[in-house]
């Protein structure tokens, strides 16, 4: 985790002492239940509560023990023994490390999936809003780049809204299948553990229980996981790319709002730079990245190994938190973002009249022109708009081939630009159940 992409409350999830609590819950619930099955003393399971509830778990004391023992959970168990005392001999009993560290890790992913929904809910709450705010300030759509037809910068935003409402319904979902708790002991089989522990402390941890575990939860949760956060980055890739190519100079139909006291260059006194959704798309590749690994860690030997161990300490807090910072910083950008209605006209004016090329082709077509002959007269007349000799509709009503077909009337009606909103509360209805 780096600080400079680290939001405190989703940081916090991935500490040594956030681990330690949530290890020691683990623990302390499966005395509990055994304790209910009279395998151990109920009072023994009490007084480990009363012990480990409030304590302060030394990180330093239990990262001297591993470096001596070279096993975490054992260090934490001696560490747990130095605070409970000689009832400490009742904790962990039947139960293999995987046990406690993969728990553990379902329960930090789900946390942080909490997180990421209200992450997530946040975008959806700005984007509804200045989707509503611009439905109907026309904008230029562009296909490949090039103007293609009139459209609202709101519709442009009620597409944002959509995907991000899939994104949350995908993140649900992956809460729900990383959220699974094995307390299954050695190569899974319950044979020193009863079945009704891992009942008991997934209850009790807000977990799911895992249905077979061969020692460790099935990789396949986890790489599902990571890849619906990587799916998400790229849908606020999408977005920021959409806003940092409207805020290029030739365009400027949007931008990132510039602080008063903001600099843009160190050099450039005068630059304006879309510094943040730049940042957002340098952080959806890093969140992305972190997929691929997870996919590799489903092929474990056998039972169990640990070769997907040192990849998940790195990409569970490393792909959370920079998520979460990616989109509270995208909400952000929404948010304040600066609308240039005026600049979106007049970039949609610069074509003279081209944007409505497949209004009048259509026209030809239902006034009995072939449209192989429709296409052929528009385009000629779109050409020389292409090369700089004048305006669209001009040419058209010069255009004597055009006119055997069309009337003065019939060509200047289709260049009406209310013609392509006519269905915006359609779309909005759709999109966000209101208009």
């Amino acid at each position: 985790m780096i600080p400079r992409y680290s939001r405190p409350e989703m940081a916090d999830i991935w500490t040594p002492e956030a681990r330690f609590r949530i290890w020691f819950e683990i623990e302390a619930h499966a005395v509990e239940a055994m304790a209910d099955l009279g395998i151990v003393p109920k009072e023994a399971a009490a007084k480990i509560w009363e012990l480990g509830r409030n304590a302060a778990f030394d990180v330093a004391r239990i990262d001297a023990i591993e470096r001596e023992v070279k096993h975490d959970v054992i260090a934490f168990l001696t560490h747990l023994a130095e605070i409970v005392g000689p009832d400490a001999r009742f904790v962990h009993q039947g139960m293999t490390s995987s046990d406690v560290l993969d728990t553990c890790f379902a329960v930090q992913l789900a946390r942080a999936s909490d997180l990421l929904i209200a992450d997530i809910d946040r975008v959806l709450s700005v984007l509804e809003r200045r989707a509503f705010e611009h439905k109907l300030t026309p904008t230029v759509g562009r296909s490949h780049g090039i103007h293609a037809e009139p459209t609202t910068f709101g519709i442009k935003l009620a597409i944002a809204y959509a995907e991000f409402q899939r994104a949350r319904a995908r993140m649900v979902a992956a809460r729900a299948e990383i959220a699974t708790c094995a307390i299954s002991g050695a190569v899974g089989t319950f044979a020193h553990i009863d079945p009704k522990v891992e009942a008991y402390v997934a209850e009790k941890m807000g977990l799911t229980v895992e249905p077979v575990s061969t020692q460790v939860i099935p990789r396949d949760r986890h790489a599902m996981f990571f890849a619906t956060l990587g799916v998400i980055a790229s849908s606020v890739e999408r977005l920021a790319t959409e806003i940092r190519h409207l805020q290029r100079t030739e365009v400027l139909e949007a931008e990132e709002y510039f602080s008063e006291a903001q600099k843009g260059s160190s050099a450039m006194p005068h630059k304006r730079n879309p510094v943040l959704t730049e940042n957002l798309t340098g952080l959806a590749r890093m969140v992305r990245a972190y997929a691929l690994p997870a996919m590799e860690n489903v092929a474990l030997w056998h039972e169990r190994d640990i070769s997907h161990s040192s990849v998940e300490r790195m990409i569970g807090p490393d792909a959370t938190v920079t998520l979460d910072f990616a989109l509270a910083r995208l909400a952000g950008v929404v948010d304040k973002l600066v609308v240039h209605a005026d600049n979106m006209q007049r970039n949609m004016d610069k074509l003279g009249g081209l944007i409505h090329s497949q209004r009048v082709l259509l026209a030809l077509t239902q006034k009995g022109a072939s449209r192989e002959e429709s296409y052929r007269l528009v385009q000629r007349n779109a050409m020389r708009v292409w090369r700089g000799e004048g305006d669209f509709r001009t040419f058209l009503l010069e255009d004597p081939e055009v006119r055997r077909f069309l009337s003065e009337d019939d060509i200047n009606e289709k260049f009406d630009l209310g013609y392509h909103m006519k269905h915006v509360d359609t779309i909005f209805a759709r999109v966000f159940g209101r208009t």
